[in-house]
């Protein structure tokens, strides 16, 4: 009899843990179903929105042990949206989760969990810039953990409640470090591998549009710069004529630049169809950038904008010369144009971690918005009235052909971070 009860008690409690289990999924699932192929702001209060009901259906159905004590999963939901939302993200969880534990219950209980949600406020978010740049594995690691030894402080202080530490507490102590332990692991590696699909798949788009564009321009762009390369001429003749009136010149004027306009484009579309060249260099991408900056200097200067290159890198890495230049005019041209009404800085870092070249360009121009961020690279998306999206496109080809990866911070009106990283 007593062992069926102690069974009946086990499975309950089992099937409360599950229960706190599937409430955990439910951000997860939210965010594959709905917000996968995209993330805005508007995703990230919604994500926020639904970790707090998560944490708040796992305090709801908690366990209830025979040593008085109430266990539940809550802390995890506000562990993740920590390390990978930071401060702001994790603010909203701390406020939800702090308010519904003061309105089941008040006295020592509801100190104690607002002390350690505190603790949890403060230390996990500080982590948050060295948790983002590790590598898929590692952050499962950091998740771990940062979980752990939050867990670990918990119950030490949980501890002090107490005036002996019988069995029962290390019992509850031992199974929920393991319980921790396997959810944290199995949370961290859905989100994971949530992300891997979202990268694969932009990866995938990105190559497909790479193809579509060669193609396109292999097969039109020398029959449309032909022409172009004419009437250009005749119209230089033309301008250059005594006889034409000034209002003929200035319409003559406008034709000329448009013309030219014209051919920058059919240039950027011949950038894509080009093969490889042969001039294949070795070398750290200082010679190349600093190539860039004596290039670009005199544009740099018309606009009050000054370049700062600084170089720690020591790793080197075979690549085409011509591409990579073309690749950081591109790149270094957009930041010089952000800053064109007020001037500004660029400051470029070329810097190693690990195996990774890391090459940040930080500008102090206009910024983007997140929707703007979100069509960065895009084939004939501009944030530029004047743009045709085919040089920032050109930018992503080069650093994928790398295997490299770009990654990009912007605020509107405070300027744009990207940092390259390019393994060896």
């Amino acid at each position: 009899m007593h062992r069926y009860v102690y069974m009946e008690r086990k499975f309950r409690l089992f099937e409360t843990l599950l229960l706190n289990f599937l409430f955990l999924l439910l951000p997860v699932l939210i965010s594959v179903i709905f917000f996968e192929n995209k993330w805005n702001t508007f995703n990230k209060f919604s994500l926020i929105f639904w970790s707090s009901v998560s944490l708040l259906l796992c305090m709801a159905f908690p366990l209830k042990l025979e040593i008085g004590f109430m266990f539940d999963l809550r802390w995890i939901p506000f562990i993740v949206v920590a390390l990978f939302g930071g401060y702001k993200m994790a603010l909203p969880l701390y406020i939800v989760l702090n308010v519904y534990r003061y309105l089941i219950g008040g006295g020592d209980g509801f100190y104690h969990s607002l002390a350690f949600a505190t603790v949890i406020l403060l230390v996990i978010p500080f982590f948050r810039e060295q948790f983002i740049v590790q590598t898929p594995n590692r952050r499962v690691a950091y998740g771990i953990i940062a979980t752990l030894s939050m867990m670990a402080l918990y119950f030490t202080s949980l501890g002090f409640f107490y005036e002996e530490l019988t069995d029962e507490f290390w019992e509850l102590v031992i199974n929920s470090l393991l319980t921790y332990t396997v959810v944290i692991f199995i949370i961290m590696s859905l989100i994971e591998k949530i992300i891997s699909n979202v990268k694969r798949r932009e990866i995938y788009i990105q190559s497909e549009r790479l193809k579509d564009i060669s193609e396109l321009s292999a097969s039109i762009a020398h029959e449309i710069r032909n022409p172009l390369t004419v009437t250009n001429g005749f119209l230089q003749l033309l301008n250059s004529s005594k006889t034409i009136t000034p209002e003929e010149k200035r319409y003559i004027d406008f034709s000329l630049t448009e013309l030219e306009r014209a051919e920058t484009i059919v240039n950027d579309f011949l950038a894509f169809s080009k093969p490889q060249s042969i001039h294949m260099v070795y070398s750290n991408f200082k010679d190349e950038l600093e190539y860039v900056k004596n290039i670009l200097g005199p544009y740099a200067t018309k606009n009050n904008v000054a370049i700062h290159i600084e170089c720690t890198n020591k790793l080197k890495k075979s690549y085409d010369e011509s591409q990579v230049r073309q690749c950081f005019i591109n790149l270094i041209k957009n930041s010089i144009e952000s800053m064109k009404e007020e001037g500004g800085n660029i400051t470029i870092d070329i810097s190693a971690q690990n195996s990774n070249i890391l090459i940040e360009v930080k500008d102090s121009g206009i910024g983007m918005t997140s929707e703007e961020l979100s069509q960065l690279g895009v084939p004939y998306y501009s944030t530029k009235k004047e743009g045709t999206g085919l040089g920032m496109f050109m930018v992503y080809r080069t650093i994928n052909s790398l295997n490299g990866k770009i990654e990009v911070e912007s605020t509107l009106g405070k300027g744009t971070t990207m940092l390259i990283t390019i393994p060896v």
